[in-house]
């Protein structure tokens, strides 16, 4: 179905046919020959380097060699035009009948078009949002949380095993700072003055149910007890009652995890102990120490021996501590045994989704799945860039309920997840996005979900009255699929098939990439395609979809509409947005 693979494997014969005829020489590879669209519309409609990867090893000018190949690529059928260009690109021109075979092949797939299903994608773990449980998310949890779902989504359809995970740091400092912030709300439900809320706690009212709670489960009983008898117990019920939380906010947002890890669970089971003993097998584990860190002076460097990884035997800058001062583990120690874990269950790539600020994270971690695998798993981390909530320009404030943020389900309640999950896409990851909320849920062209929604809701509403006012005409996938779809053949219906006939193309690109906000700019694309054919046909009547009198020409214009109306679909569902029957 993906065109460009076609084409490819055509060029490849042809070469092939060439060097059998003597015409080139025998031997050569093939394997670095592109099909892509060419970069100005007005050079056809695929472009080929063929000519140039051959040259070298041929001995030949890649213009000869091009040229070589347009007289039989020319010949084929469906060819219009083969052109040899620049310095040895060969340029395709197809025709019209080339473009109604690829709408015949969308519309026999329908919601498989585009799917590939030879599962080389491989077993991969997408593990994304990860918030702390010490508060509700947050709206930059949004933008990671929809782009790891969306990019789950896109390897599944593209032929991976996929388990998407969520990674619950419920220990360490946070989790303690957490236990004291909830017994405050503890001896507030107990009638005492609680005052301002200390630096270093969470200051935000969403703590307060829960000290109700455990008031009503305990009583007095820890009302003035020391912290180490109610420190464990209170965490695990601020944890336990966040997680909830969390749990429901992306259920909100119809962001679904298929495993939750817990990093308290997995030090618990000496997974840290066992990760590090591994690494100290293989000699990447040693007491030593750390050089200055940059930017500071000799004399105010204080040498400390320390538990180091060799992260530098791996790429990384510097060596990287396992060990605090008091004796327990770093994060990079526990984020070690969650990896050593994921690679143990068999995945072969590992995709984390963080925040901007995790940045100089990322080499010790790509540093230590190469030790732990022997560099046969990998890791791709990508990163999310901050999300500047605005209303009509304006900064939005903070939550009154979150006391520091605004929160990931005002957001969604607001505007709905459909608008949340869209929006979060138009833009790529590592870019800085504005959700602006005045924008975003207007009905014009310049909100992209809108616009996208509206090509739906008008398919779904042309093949509304199309059954309404010919009844007699088969609706039926099946039967448009055979329509005579040689009726098509304006440069706007063209158009519109060229844009459908490329979906398996971005899909397989969206998932080499990691990349799964070409699927939000493809339906934009394809949508104008729609929306500029839907206008030709109020301006001309000979062009509308329903023409009375003439059921070929309307049974392939329908066959068109029904083949976007299922790409736009297809599209928005992988993205997680439910496609709008009608918009009013």
């Amino acid at each position: 179905m993906n065109y460009f693979h076609t084409l490819r494997e055509r060029i490849r014969v042809e070469l092939a046919l060439l060097a059998e005829a003597g015409a080139l020489p025998k031997g050569l590879e093939f394997g670095g020959i592109a099909v892509d669209p060419p970069r100005e519309s007005n050079h056809g409609d695929v472009a080929t380097n063929a000519a140039l990867v051959l040259a070298k090893p041929a001995g030949m000018a890649p213009q000869k060699i091009a040229a070589l190949l347009a007289e039989p690529m020319g010949a084929h059928a469906d060819t219009e035009r083969a052109e040899v260009a620049g310095p040895g690109f060969l340029n395709l021109t197809f025709r019209d009948s080339f473009w109604h075979k690829r709408l015949a092949e969308a519309l026999a797939a329908r919601d498989d078009f585009g799917r590939i299903r030879d599962g080389g994608g491989g077993r991969v773990n997408v593990e994304y949002v990860s918030a702390n449980p010490t508060g509700p998310m947050h709206v930059g949890h949004a933008r990671g949380a929809v782009f790891g779902d969306a990019l789950a989504s896109v390897l599944t359809f593209a032929g991976a095993d996929v388990t998407s995970e969520f990674f619950i740091n419920d220990a360490g400092a946070q989790v303690e700072a957490l236990a004291r912030s909830t017994h405050l709300r503890y001896r507030q439900a107990l009638g005492h003055e609680i005052g301002e809320i200390p630096a270093g706690m969470y200051p935000g009212d969403y703590l307060v149910p829960v000290g109700q709670q455990l008031a009503a489960t305990y009583g007095k009983t820890y009302e003035n007890a020391p912290e180490a008898e109610w420190r464990d117990a209170f965490g695990d019920a601020a944890v336990a009652a966040m997680m909830r939380e969390i749990r429901g906010d992306l259920d909100a947002l119809g962001v679904r995890h298929d495993v939750f890890t817990s990093e308290s669970e997995l030090v618990a089971a000496g997974k840290v102990d066992d990760t590090l003993s591994t690494l100290r097998g293989k000699g990447l584990i040693y007491e030593g120490v750390l050089e200055p860190p940059k930017g500071k002076e000799p004399e105010d460097w204080e040498p400390r021996e320390q538990t180091l990884f060799r992260s530098t035997d791996f790429g990384d800058d510097i060596d990287r501590p396992v060990r605090k001062s008091d004796g327990s583990w770093t994060y990079f120690a526990t984020d070690t045994a969650y990896h050593a874990d994921k690679i143990a269950r068999g995945f072969d790539t590992l995709i984390n989704v963080w925040g901007a600020d995790h940045g100089g994270y990322i080499k010790r971690m790509r540093a230590v799945v190469e030790a732990l695998s022997g560099g046969e798993v990998a890791l791709d981390v990508q990163l999310c860039q901050l999300v500047r909530l605005m209303r009509r320009g304006q900064p939005v404030k903070m939550s009154k309920r979150a006391g520091e943020f605004v929160t990931l389900r005002d957001v969604t309640d607001e505007v709905g997840k459909d608008v949340v999950r869209f929006i979060m896409l138009t833009r790529r990851n590592d870019a800085p996005l504005d959700f602006d909320f005045a924008t975003v849920t207007e009905q014009s062209r310049d909100n992209p979900v809108f616009y996208v929604q509206y090509a739906h809701a008008r398919c779904r509403s042309v093949l509304r009255n199309a059954a309404t006012e010919l009844p007699a005409l088969d609706l039926s996938p099946a039967a448009l699929a055979d329509a005579d779809l040689g009726c098509l053949t304006h440069p706007d219906e063209i158009a519109l098939i060229k844009s459908l006939a490329g979906w398996p193309r971005v899909v397989e690109a969206a998932a080499e990439a990691h990349e799964p906000h070409r699927i939000a700019f493809y339906l934009r694309e394809l949508a104008a395609c729609f929306h500029t054919l839907w206008t030709r046909g109020k301006e001309d009547a000979t062009l509308r979809f329903l023409i009375p009198g003439d059921e070929a020409r309307t049974a392939a214009r329908l066959a068109l509409v029904s083949g976007c109306a299922s790409g736009l679909a297809v599209g928005l569902r992988i993205i997680g947005v439910t496609p709008a029957e009608e918009l009013r």
